[in-house]
């Protein structure tokens, strides 16, 4: 571990924003792996009826420069695996350490498309409605609308050509993360 905690700012328009501190385990210019023990969430995530994620759950995220999307692995509150969720969002601003000591800075704004692939292997494009009422409410711009819009197409597309999620998703299980932490 770098033993360094980053916080996370999360926006999601209009007007929220959360801010979730993880610790940093990998810091390498092509992505980074956070790690969150205890999710504060209020409410499980639900896919289809069935939560993914529950409140104090682990999860281990994986965030890419310069993408319009991070990868979070989750998990029950026993810690098994229920899948892969790809939040479609702004690529994330990375403030260095500067004169904050070993506290980072990330900054993301959510484009409320998420992909979700469950142990079943099955791919689904989540919250097309939230997206919609965005854009009919201005709460989203056009352009961003487009770009959420593609970026979930592309991951769709690489998918179906194996090629995603990235190898380094499934190397990074929560056994290794905890052994690691």
């Amino acid at each position: 571990m770098t033993g360094r905690r980053v916080h996370i700012h999360y926006r999601r328009l209009p007007d929220r924003e959360d801010v979730y501190v993880q610790d940093l385990l990998v810091d390498h210019p092509e992505v980074k792996i956070t790690f969150q023990p205890s999710t504060p969430i209020s409410a499980p995530v639900m896919v289809d009826g069935v939560s993914v994620l529950e409140p104090g759950s682990p999860a281990v995220w994986f965030t890419f420069p310069g993408v319009w999307h991070d990868i979070g692995r989750f998990h029950d509150r026993h810690g098994r695996f229920t899948g892969l969720y790809a939040n479609v969002l702004t690529p994330c601003v990375l403030h260095p350490d500067g004169a904050t000591g070993h506290t980072l800075r990330w900054e993301t704004t959510d484009l409320f498309l998420d992909v979700w692939r469950g142990v079943d292997g099955v791919l689904r494009l989540l919250d097309e409605d939230d997206l919609e009422r965005a854009l009919a409410t201005g709460v989203l711009d056009v352009e961003l609308g487009r770009a959420a819009r593609a970026e979930a197409q592309r991951i769709l597309a690489a998918e179906a050509r194996g090629d995603w999620p990235p190898a380094v998703v499934s190397e990074w299980p929560l056994e290794r993360v905890v052994e690691r932490a």
